[in-house]
């Protein structure tokens, strides 16, 4: 008789499992540094209005190209109004923007791969064949489709980088909920029978949770680069919302006259990408090198 042993759950389900992964990132500097930088830039955006008592959108009667110095930290741009505000308000645009984002898009993707992994034979090949027509076009081009179809504004963006994002986030969640469905555990819950999305919740997504806290993580230094990339190519917000990749563009020809107007969400922009990939990085060592490479390729 043969005796069926319960295959032992990931780390990432296992109690107390997240200490150790905040001991497994404090270890790293790196890591650490990288978290650090995120919750800054957090911070920085939360804390925007008390930082600042200008407008970012407006100039309120403020001289333009003025110097760095005095009560406007980094000067004024071609507008009047305050680098500094705009720099920090833009950061709230950034991270509100992108986090949605990224979060729809990984949580519709982890749904659709979880339904995949659990249903198999023709609705797998259907969803997987679907997955590579979409992940087939690259994704400036589609955003920018959808931007020109869709018109701009927040919304748009955040649906853009949803169509963009959600097939590549349901490859690499289906690839690790596949390696989870034969365990003993899946069986006894289908033996029990409960319903499909009982099972994706209780049992499938926690032991997954590694793999998607680190799609997440690595989409959303993606999600801040590529939303700005837009903007910086005037398909994404509209004057005069304070982002990042929209100073650059306004700026760019005023360099030698008021450089902090264009070095400012550069810089802000760069610390928070390093901070999320080093973060991104730092989750996937403290999860286990050798699983993230066996699922993510």
């Amino acid at each position: 008789m043969t005796t069926l042993t319960a295959s032992p759950a990931p780390v990432a389900a296992a109690p107390g499992a997240l200490r150790r992964v905040v001991r497994s990132v404090l270890r790293s500097r790196m890591a650490t540094f990288g978290f650090a930088l995120v919750f800054l830039h957090i911070a920085l955006a939360l804390l925007a209005p008390v930082l600042t008592p200008f407008n970012p959108t407006a100039n309120d009667g403020l001289v333009p190209l003025e110097n760095p110095g005095g009560v406007h930290l980094l000067g004024t741009d071609a507008l009047g109004r305050d680098i500094l505000a705009r720099t920090l308000f833009g950061g709230q645009y950034a991270l509100a923007i992108s986090f949605s984002a990224t979060a729809i898009a990984v949580v519709l993707g982890s749904t659709i791969a979880g339904i995949a992994a659990f249903k198999g034979g023709i609705v797998d090949d259907v969803i997987s064949r679907f997955l590579d027509s979409v992940l087939a076009v690259p994704a400036i081009l589609s955003m920018l489709v959808i931007v020109t179809v869709f018109g701009s504004g927040p919304w748009v963006i955040i649906l853009a980088v949803v169509v963009v994002y959600t097939g590549g986030v349901t490859r690499i969640v289906r690839a690790a909920a596949m390696d989870v469905m034969p365990r003993d555990y899946i069986t006894a819950a289908k033996a029990r029978g409960e319903g499909m999305f009982s099972i994706l919740v209780r049992e499938v997504f926690p032991n997954v949770l590694d793999i998607i806290l680190v799609e997440f993580a690595m989409r959303a230094s993606w999600v801040v680069l590529l939303i700005s990339s837009l903007s910086f190519l005037g398909f994404g917000a509209n004057p005069p919302t304070p982002d990042w990749g929209l100073m650059v563009a306004e700026n760019r020809n005023l360099m030698a006259v008021v450089p902090w107007a264009t070095l400012s969400p550069i810089l802000a922009l760069a610390t928070l990408i390093v901070g999320l990939n080093l973060a991104a990085d730092g989750l996937a060592k403290s999860f286990g090198v050798d699983r993230m490479k066996e699922v993510l390729g």
